[in-house]
C-alpha cells in the first residue's frame, strides 16, 4: 500500500518584502518613463552612430548628452 504526505505550507510574504516589491514596481515604472522620453531616444540614437557619422554632424561622442539637452540644462 502506498501513502502520500502533502504537508505544503505557503508562507505569506513579510511586510518588508511587500514594501520592497512595491518599490521595485515604482522604480521599474520610472525607468520606463525615462526611457520613453524623446530626448533619451535621441541620446541612444546618436550613441549608436559611428565616430565618422558623429564627426559629419559636428559632434564628439562625449558631447552627445550636452547637445541633446542644450536647451534645458547648462552643462
Amino acid at each position: 500500500m502506498a501513502t502520500q504526505a502533502t504537508d505544503i505550507q505557503f508562507a505569506r510574504p513579510g511586510f518588508m518584502a511587500r514594501v520592497g516589491a512595491g518599490l521595485d514596481r515604482v522604480l521599474t515604472a520610472l525607468v520606463a518613463m525615462a526611457e520613453a522620453n524623446p530626448r533619451m531616444k535621441a541620446v541612444k540614437r546618436l550613441s549608436e552612430m559611428s565616430d565618422e557619422q558623429l564627426d559629419a554632424r559636428g559632434l564628439k561622442r562625449e558631447d552627445i548628452v550636452r547637445h541633446v539637452f542644450r536647451d534645458i540644462y547648462y552643462v
